[in-house]
């Protein structure tokens, strides 16, 4: 098994005393290394979902396209996604705090760049900026945590980051709709600054530095391969509808994403066969030989899909055509993204004694239920009543997917595993994130809709629909999870 060093005087032995006394400080160490961890990566998941209340406003202001819309969030998950394993990776061999660091730099700087942006390409190019400096923070604050904390406390350190990762998910529309109705769509991204100012001296004081006694090697290669694939499969979906589906350039890059998608499938069998310590894909497939895993990981993908895509286009939907202001719209989604925040923790809970894949398909099933209910309302809407009973159904069909996915996905690995297993299925989210609204959007544009206020009669609805299918296979690869976890990870 891999061994980790720790470089920092932080995680020498706490101070004798009495048991009280000790009990005492370890506790405030523990505190203080969960809010050191935990601010940076509520910064990070965020910015995920936070422009989706203010992309009206922003397209007002900036004369941004459709198209340019859904990039404002694809420009952050893509690279979030791309670069998440690899910067793990370097973050073994170079020293885990001294990465992270350097990723809320990046974010920051980021964030700044967005701020100042006078077009919708410069959001655009600001907001990749931001995901390359998330995809640091996010995998390597909780290993820090890990590190930081007594093994006693790890569990409880583990379930709290877990839940400010879901709130950050879950309040990033209310919080940049409040942003924007209060101050401007710009002050969504100053508001970073400040935190990052925070968040650095806490990790100076609060997390040791750590690495890999024996890291592997960062797989550039096979970044390059499957980051480029999926990039290439996002932009040939965004702009089908635009330059036509037959057209050279969609031809060629959803073309180039198959290539690439294939380089990589020979490149990570190539490495999965090698005896070199160190030689592992950015995303092995000796991992998908495992059932849990391989249906987890569908799971994770098409949920993402569907819910996300259809996040994206309700939160214009509640603003464009029902006229709400964006702090409003985004209120009015919290019976949907609030909900996980409460039950998510229920169904960690629950799936040692009922299994992971019950409560799969009883929350798939809640959410491709309210996908179809939505698109059978939209279209006639009367007024938001006809939206509470799906919204609940939506936010209690996601909390009960989040704790078992995570449990399936770590199903019987080996501890050596853990790690790249849990950091993998994060990056197969964030790539059904981004592939969620190319996908729904390009649906929604192809049956005639457009961002206005009469854009939406008959495109929102196949759109919505749409959604439930991929939430649907999400479903039926949820019947594929073992019943019963083969091992409790703590």
């Amino acid at each position: 098994m891999t061994t980790d060093t720790l470089d920092s005087p932080a995680s020498a032995p706490p101070p004798t005393g009495t048991p009280s006394a000790t009990t005492t400080s370890a506790r405030r160490r523990t505190a203080l290394a969960l809010t050191a961890a935990s601010l940076p990566m509520f910064m990070a998941t965020l910015d995920n979902l936070v422009m989706t209340s203010a992309l009206p406003v922003v397209q007002s202001d900036l004369g941004a396209t459709d198209t340019q819309l859904s990039w404002f969030m694809n420009a952050y998950t893509l690279p979030f996604a791309t670069f998440m394993l690899a910067l793990a990776a370097v973050g073994d061999r170079l020293g885990r705090r001294r990465v992270m660091l350097a990723g809320i730099g990046v974010f920051t700087l980021g964030s700044v760049a967005a701020a100042l942006s006078g077009s919708a390409e410069a959001l655009i190019a600001a907001r990749a900026l931001q995901g390359v400096g998330a995809a640091a923070i996010v995998p390597l604050s909780l290993t820090l945590l890990v590190a930081a904390v007594p093994p006693a406390a790890r569990a409880a350190a583990i379930g709290i980051w877990s839940g400010v990762a879901g709130l950050g998910v879950a309040v990033g529309p209310v919080i940049g709709g409040a942003v924007v109705e209060g101050l401007s769509w710009q002050a969504i991204f100053w508001i970073n600054v400040p935190v990052a100012l925070v968040a650095v001296p806490l990790l100076l004081l609060a997390t040791p530095e750590s690495r890999s006694s024996a890291p592997g090697r960062p797989d550039v290669v096979g970044t390059f391969l499957l980051g480029g694939a999926v990039f290439a499969g996002v932009w040939g979906i965004v702009h089908g509808n635009d330059d036509g589906w037959s057209s050279a350039g969609v031809v060629g890059t959803l073309v180039a994403a198959s290539a690439l998608a294939l380089g990589y499938l020979t490149w990570a069998a190539r490495l999965d066969r090698s005896t070199r310590p160190g030689d592992d894909a950015v995303l092995p497939l000796r991992l998908f030989r495992r059932r849990a895993f391989s249906a987890a990981n569908v799971i994770g993908l098409m949920f993402s899909l569907g819910m996300f895509g259809s996040v994206f286009l309700l939160s214009q939907y509640l603003q464009v055509v029902q006229g709400y202001s964006p702090l409003e719209a985004g209120l009015r989604t919290l019976p949907w993204t609030a909900a996980p925040m409460v039950v998510a923790p229920i169904a960690g809970a629950l799936v040692p004694r009922l299994g992971a894949r019950s409560l799969l398909v009883v929350g798939l099933s809640l959410q491709t239920v309210s996908l179809v209910w939505f698109a059978s309302v939209v279209e006639s809407w009367s007024g938001y009543g006809d939206l509470v009973v799906p919204l609940v159904l939506a936010g209690v069909g996601m909390g009960l997917t989040f704790a078992p996915m995570s449990t399936a996905v770590l199903d019987g690995l080996p501890d050596d595993d853990l790690a790249i297993a849990s950091s993998a299925n994060n990056t197969v989210r964030e790539f059904g994130v981004a592939l969620g609204i190319a996908v729904i959007v390009a649906v929604f544009q192809g049956a005639g809709g457009s961002i206005s206020p009469q854009g939406y009669d008959g495109a929102i609805g196949p759109s919505l629909l749409a959604a439930a299918g991929a939430v649907g296979v999400a479903l039926v690869a949820a019947l594929f999870v073992p019943g019963r976890p083969d091992r409790t990870v703590d």
